[in-house]
């Protein structure tokens, strides 16, 4: 039923403009994630969070009377694809903002298009950091709200001998290289640090690796449903959680609801929301969601970023008196909204998120039991102090030069 709902508003939204234009004193925006390929496990769930935000407003009298119009659009897993969609939504469909994009490799290819036409997007999801544009609202986590907090926790709490795994491509690779700073300053080392391609099931080599270097703990950066293969031969090699702890940064409820919790229970995330957060701003937020989906549905952090960013973009419309983009932008730190989560706002100079980390351990239903929390608001730092700006952007160019101008390699 959900790919058929899926299907239909795909379908229809891609009428052509002279038709969607029929929609009259409305708002239209962009709504671009994967539908399909090896992300769809993750960005569909997005999608329903941002369309239930959209939902809410317009049945509360839209903003400033006007209707919001979502216009969907497949980013399909792979990165031209979501470039070419946010030129279209852009230039054809005129909409006014776009949220979408999760891997760092798609929001990276979208990046230059929303720069080429002055545009706005909000982004989701937890990144690497290295990055900072005024066409781009980060509504994830930026390192110092996620990675960092996580490795300083595991050494803390775990054990120093830490195992890098990833999938191949910028967001893990990056986020690695700012751990691997962190972890040695602490003291810690980096027994292993090992890659797979982006949906790729071939893990052998890795769980091969790890065996024999017996490290205290994997801090994990597969994205994907490559992390479905990865726990089922952890769990195979007799590595549970009990024995080999796994701290996971692209985890979250709806994954755990497709990998089953059996094989990942005991292991840990690093997010800034967990769906058993107990706010009554949050119980009714699942409690929404539920009703449009399924009463089985499970929420994730991704979901509450998407959601609480539109939310974000009406306040900034309404504070500016403007839908466009430019104006839009300049009103965003004026503005503040009681997420799910707790309070959130905009940090004006970087355009990233203020928001407090949670560390959560896996139970056996798919949730999470918070097991650490920061004592408030963590001010986002996009690029970590244990190297210059110059020298993050110069690790990224190098990056970008060796995989042939990609955001993932493309030699796998």
């Amino acid at each position: 039923m959900r790919q058929i709902k899926y299907f239909f508003i795909y379908i229809t939204l891609l009428l052509p403009l002279s038709i969607s234009k029929a929609f009259g004193d409305s708002i239209k925006v962009g709504v671009l994630h994967s539908l399909s390929g090896t992300m769809a496990i993750s960005e569909k769930s997005v999608v329903d969070a941002v369309l239930l935000a959209i939902d809410e407003i317009n049945t509360s009298g839209g903003i400033n009377g006007k209707t919001v119009i979502p216009i969907i659009r497949d980013g399909a897993s792979d990165w031209p694809t979501f470039a070419a969609q946010a030129e279209d939504l852009i230039t054809k469909e005129e909409v006014k903002v776009i949220f979408g994009c999760w891997t760092s490799a798609s929001r990276k290819t979208v990046k230059p298009v929303l720069e080429k036409y002055d545009h706005l997007m909000f982004y989701p999801v937890q990144y690497e950091g290295l990055e900072q544009s005024p066409n781009i609202v980060y509504t994830g986590a930026a390192p110092n709200q996620q990675l960092l907090p996580a490795a300083d926790w595991a050494m803390k709490n775990i054990g120093k001998k830490i195992f890098l795994v990833g999938s191949d491509y910028v967001f893990p690779q990056s986020a690695n290289a700012i751990l691997i700073d962190a972890i040695k300053k602490q003291g810690g080392s980096v027994v292993g640090e090992e890659y797979v391609p982006l949906g790729s099931h071939n893990v052998n080599d890795m769980i091969n690796k790890i065996k024999k270097t017996k490290p205290d703990v994997i801090l994990n950066s597969i994205n994907g449903d490559t992390n479905v293969t990865f726990f089922n031969q952890l769990d195979q090699a007799g590595l549970n959680a009990d024995k080999l702890p796994v701290i996971s940064f692209s985890i979250s409820e709806p994954e755990l609801q497709v990998m089953g919790a059996t094989k990942v229970k005991g292991h840990y995330a690093a997010w800034n929301y967990f769906q058993s957060i107990d706010r009554r701003e949050n119980k009714k937020f699942v409690a929404s969601i539920q009703s449009r989906i399924g009463s089985n549905y499970t929420v994730s952090d991704p979901m509450a970023a998407g959601y609480l960013g539109v939310y974000l973009w009406q306040a900034a419309v309404e504070a500016a008196g403007s839908v466009e983009p430019k104006e839009v932008r300049k009103a965003l730190g004026n503005v503040s909204y009681n997420a799910p989560q707790g309070l959130v706002s905009i940090d004006q100079a970087t355009q990233h998120t203020k928001k407090k980390v949670y560390i959560g351990q896996i139970r056996g239903d798919g949730q999470f039991d918070i097991v650490w929390e920061s004592k408030g608001l963590v001010d986002p730092i996009p690029y970590p102090d244990s190297r210059t700006k110059a020298e993050w952007e110069a690790y990224l160019q190098n990056l970008y030069n060796d995989w042939d101008q990609n955001w993932a390699n493309p030699n796998q």
